[in-house]
């Protein structure tokens, strides 16, 4: 019997290059985005019965959707987070979990740099003001020796790093594993959690989600940021206290902030941070580039096929999955 790979990223489409990766390499290809599923009335849980692999969006794989899953093994999401999928469910099931790092990381960095230059020149409220039949003039900010605060200096944060020194702003960063000849060569400065939060008039979070992250920056945090700052997050919505965000946006705390990334995607209707005129939203579109979705389907994609054919695959997060089979 020919094994199946499922697509769940919406992005991808019948005849495009993943489809024909898989179908060289002797697959059945199924196409099941979230919009596919729903004009056929079908759940995740119905289209991933009889799958052997996934090629995984932003989905969630709840364990009770792994468990429905009978035959799968391996899981390729398209991205450098993998928190949508049920890890200890798939571990459990014999179900290789495989991610993408890397393959967006310059495209979420160029985001980066468009929500601050956003942010900075106040081109929305420009934007909106123009529409509205205005004219004003409001004076922003040079990021030219501004200092870029980064949460976080793995791979998106060190092209952020760099795109940020080439602007000539300074940059201070704080993670628990610097990479000290990265500081060395670049010039970038290392700081503890407080102090980058004190300095930074840009504040940038490039971190993943898990139990020490999440709200990492709350109240506390908040009251610690330099006045007149800028609080940009394209890493994960939930380490962010959104609530505590909104109060400081409010209360002038901040100068503003700009979020690709919500708690709640898509963002409800009635979210109180879409009052907020000093708040730039954008739909968690920093990996969303042609480029970087190319690079990243076609490498979990190659993941699938190498877990399905035998051979152990790269960038394997569970590498205890096999205790599972």
């Amino acid at each position: 019997m020919t094994m199946r790979v499922l697509v769940t990223a919406p992005y991808l489409k019948p005849g495009g290059e993943v489809d024909l990766l898989l179908s060289d390499a002797g697959f059945d290809t199924v196409f099941a985005s979230p919009a596919r599923r729903e004009a056929t009335g079908r759940s995740l849980t119905d289209v991933v019965r009889d799958a052997d692999g996934i090629v995984a969006g932003t989905d969630a794989f709840t364990g009770d959707v792994i468990e429905a899953a009978a035959r799968l093994k391996v899981f390729g999401r398209c991205g450098v987070g993998y928190d949508n999928i049920d890890l200890d469910a798939a571990t459990r099931r014999g179900v290789a979990v495989t991610y993408t790092p890397g393959a967006n990381r310059r495209s979420v960095a160029e985001h980066v740099l468009a929500l601050m230059l956003n942010c900075a020149r106040l081109i929305p409220q420009n934007i909106a003001s123009v529409r509205a039949g205005a004219w004003e003039q409001r004076s922003g900010r040079e990021l030219e020796d501004s200092t870029l605060g980064l949460i976080g200096l793995g791979s998106i944060g060190k092209t952020v790093a760099r795109l940020a020194l080439a602007l000539g702003m300074r940059v201070l960063a704080h993670d628990p594993r610097l990479d000290h000849d990265f500081l060395a060569e670049t010039g970038v400065e290392a700081g503890t959690f407080d102090e980058v939060l004190a300095e930074a008039d840009f504040l940038s979070l490039h971190i993943f989600l898990d139990d020490s992250t999440r709200h990492l920056i709350d109240a506390s945090a908040l009251r610690k940021v330099k006045p007149g700052a800028f609080l940009i997050n394209t890493a994960r919505g939930e380490v962010v206290d959104e609530e505590a965000l909104a109060d400081a946006l409010e209360n002038g705390a901040l100068a503003g902030a700009a979020l690709d990334v919500l708690t709640e995607e898509p963002l409800p209707i009635d979210s109180r941070l879409r009052r907020l005129d000093n708040l730039v939203v954008t739909a968690h579109i920093g990996a969303a580039t042609e480029q970087a979705r190319s690079r990243s389907s076609l490498m979990a994609a190659r993941q699938v096929i190498d877990t399905l054919q035998g051979r152990t695959p790269g960038n394997l997060v569970n590498p205890e999955y096999t205790e599972g089979r």
